[in-house]
């Protein structure tokens, strides 16, 4: 297998991620385009038809406050985290820190289990001979 047929994996990761990053990132007022060069510099490149239903979805839900600034030339919206986003914020880096704490420690277990399995297989079947002399 190519690791470019693992896109559709990591994309379906990283979506989930986008919430948290954006939730955070706005703990500071900003605007769409501005949020979408600060998540890519902070590594969770997003693509603009992506960003823009997800912050009007977070906004519909309470978690993001917004308001239109009209003092430049072209009005922009402007967002901000609002208080039940970050209490969500908080709650989900939780969550992301307990499911890498565990997907960490299922790797290691099973590697040392992929480490061992040969061994392991083979003393079980001396024991299991053992018993049935």
């Amino acid at each position: 297998m190519e690791e470019a047929d693992f896109d559709g994996h990591l994309q379906e990761l990283r979506r989930g991620t986008i919430v948290l990053a954006s939730l955070q990132l706005l703990r500071e007022p900003g605007y769409g385009y501005g949020l979408l060069e600060q998540l890519s510099a902070a590594g969770f490149p997003t693509d603009a038809n992506t960003l823009y239903p997800l912050l009007r979805r977070l906004e519909k839900q309470g978690y993001l406050d917004s308001a239109w600034n009209t003092d430049e030339a072209r009005p922009r919206k402007f967002y901000r985290t609002s208080a039940s986003g970050i209490r969500l914020a908080e709650t989900l880096t939780r969550e992301l820190a307990a499911i890498a704490s565990a997907s960490a420690a299922l790797a290691e277990t099973t590697r040392r289990g992929a480490d061992n399995t040969g061994a392991d297989a083979i003393g079980a079947e001396k024991t299991r001979a053992e018993k049935e002399k």
